[in-house]
């Protein structure tokens, strides 16, 4: 069972998405949060596995919420949902440490297997906003050469590799067949990249390795 907190200021949304969750057999909503505040507190109570986090709150936002969140527990995930696609969000929501970012029209399929993806530990990202995230890179391309190019020394060659490729959002199973290899392979390549590089998840991996310039946007 996947244990959710939903996080926004609206009462109306928050008791909507605890509707559509707790519909799912393998999904239970154990809490509601009301701002970000609330919700770091919440976290602390209640040990949830996914926090399902609005963007634009009073007391505390969103994006400040996730970095306190991620930061005192790292192994719990924050899926983003925001009705603002906006380049911004998405970048500071995941350089915060959230692990997905969903728009709220998304269908209540598309929300479900949201949270089963980054329970699972998998980054998740809207349709087009991997896009947009890389264009935000490409717009920040001219920042001075970033330190943590020097991190990446530590990797072998192919888990570099396998890393540019997680950057360009191909999964477990499409770098398997770009590399001929079995995806069994691929995974234990992921897993040696994250514990080397000391980052949580795929999604946090991707914004390393557009940050160390490992990958070029675009």
């Amino acid at each position: 069972m996947i244990r959710v907190l939903v996080v926004d200021d609206q009462q109306m949304v928050r008791q909507g998405f605890t509707v559509l969750l707790n519909t799912r057999p393998d999904i239970e909503v154990i809490g509601q949060a009301v701002d970000g505040l609330d919700a770091v507190a919440q976290v602390a109570d209640l040990a949830p596995d996914v926090v399902l986090m609005d963007i634009r709150m009073p007391e505390l936002g969103g994006i400040e919420a996730t970095r306190r969140i991620t930061a005192a527990t790292p192994h719990i995930r924050v899926l983003v949902l925001t009705t603002f696609d906006l380049d911004e969000y998405v970048y500071e929501a995941l350089r915060a440490g959230a692990s997905g970012f969903l728009l709220k029209d998304a269908s209540s399929d598309q929300l479900a297997e949201a949270v089963r993806v980054v329970a699972a530990g998998d980054a998740l990202l809207a349709p087009g906003v991997t896009r947009r995230l890389i264009a935000e890179f490409a717009r920040l391309e001219d920042r001075p050469r970033s330190p943590l190019r020097e991190r990446v020394a530590d990797l072998t060659e192919r888990e570099t590799e396998v890393l540019g490729l997680i950057a360009q959002g191909l999964s477990n199973a499409e770098i398997a067949v770009r590399l001929v290899v079995a995806e069994q392979t691929v995974k234990t390549h992921v897993g040696r990249i994250l514990v080397k590089l000391g980052l949580r998840d795929r999604t946090q991996a991707a914004v390393f390795a557009y940050e160390a310039r490992l990958v070029t946007p675009g």
